[in-house]
């Protein structure tokens, strides 16, 4: 946004400029990767069946019956459950209904609000400021403006994490020569950014494809690679770098991923140190007053050079507007008293014959007055 800006944008385009790049961006990932893991099954297809033929055989050797007739028997099982539980079934399509409708509105609104939060985020945020007192203003105004610096030094190290995730995970699968090496780590980076659930299905997919593309041995050193990678990310790489760039310690962090894991799970896990950074920030710069000392600390929206002149510009366009209208309105009135003064002559001197004749002196003897 600040550098599209910088180069003369206008606020408007350069929140649909990065807004719909966004958007394009992630879906061109998506589609990327989900086109070359569809052709990529489909290669490997043939040598899907034979890897389930060799887990038959090899259960077969260990006294465990696999066959077409087990198969079957599941089938049939799976299919009384059904005619059986019809409601639990329906229950369940309808909450998957319902989830995915929630999680569309959830999108849209969120992309609707993102525009104004782009577009006008500083003007939003003062705006809230001048509800509070005006002695607190300062206070609230900077440390909130530290709060948000914390946050987005948060998502900034969420992302290089994710992507040393996906370079390990992608290098690894490389060197043991597992096929579609990087889509698999752009889905490992993508999954990232989805705590516990996103690590878990994308190793698994990583384990599978080597399963299933190079044999058990190959698959057991793959899930040995992804457990180093996770562990080195989740141990070291999380504490170390997140904690130098939310001011945290790095013990500070595993006791906040821990602790928000144990109240709220999988949710507590992801939102656990962005909210521990922001609170300690906030604390932090309330407790030692920076905003008596804060030479950033802005009570105005920041404005490049050519947005301020742009501005009034515009202001005297509309000044000029305005001074033309106003000047149309009084000539109107002019122009309307004008009419207004000739249409009232006559009618005060209709009204002055009338009251002449309505006066004694003013009418006429009758005739008997006359012969009297």
């Amino acid at each position: 946004m600040y550098a599209l800006r910088k180069r003369g944008v206008r606020a408007g385009a350069a929140t649909a400029i990065a807004e719909i790049g966004m958007i394009v961006g992630l879906l061109a990932l998506v589609a990327l990767t989900g086109q070359q893991l569809a052709q990529g099954f489909v290669s490997l297809w043939s040598k899907a069946l034979e890897g389930y033929n060799e887990l038959v055989h090899w259960l077969d050797n260990m006294g465990y019956s696999l066959g077409a007739e087990q198969l079957n028997q599941l089938l049939e099982q799976g299919r009384k459950l059904a005619s059986e539980n019809p409601s639990s079934i329906v229950r369940g399509v309808s909450e998957v209904g319902s989830t995915a409708a929630e999680v569309a509105t959830g999108t849209l609104i969120t992309l609707f609000t993102l525009v104004f939060f782009l577009m006008e985020g500083e003007r939003i945020w003062l705006f809230i400021v001048g509800l509070f007192p005006r002695r607190a203003r300062d206070a609230v105004n900077g440390a909130g403006r530290a709060g948000w610096k914390s946050l987005g030094a948060y998502v900034r190290v969420q992302i290089l994490v994710a992507a040393i995730d996906a370079v390990g995970i992608g290098i690894g699968a490389a060197i043991l020569g597992v096929p579609l090496a990087i889509p698999l780590g752009v889905l490992v980076f993508l999954g990232s950014f989805i705590p516990v659930i996103g690590a878990l299905l994308s190793g698994a997919v990583a384990v599978l494809l080597a399963l299933v593309a190079l044999g058990p041995v190959q698959a057991l050193i793959m899930i040995g690679i992804v457990l180093l990678v996770q562990q080195l990310e989740s141990h070291i790489l999380q504490p170390l770098i997140m904690g130098k760039a939310v001011s945290l310690h790095p013990l500070a962090v595993i006791f906040a991923v821990a602790g928000g894991s144990m109240i709220f799970g999988a949710t507590g896990a992801l939102f656990a140190v962005p909210v521990l950074a922001v609170v300690n920030s906030v604390v932090r710069y309330l407790a030692s007053r920076g905003w008596e000392n804060d030479p950033q600390l802005r009570t105005e929206e920041f404005l490049f050079p050519h947005e301020v002149r742009r501005r009034e510009a515009a202001k005297r366009r509309r000044g000029a507007v305005e001074d033309a209208a106003e000047r149309v309105r009084g000539r109107a009135r002019t122009a309307a008293g004008r009419d207004e003064e000739p249409a009232e002559e006559p009618a005060s001197a209709e009204s002055a014959s009338a009251e002449n004749t309505d006066s004694p002196q003013g009418k006429k003897p009758s005739r008997k007055q006359g012969n009297k």
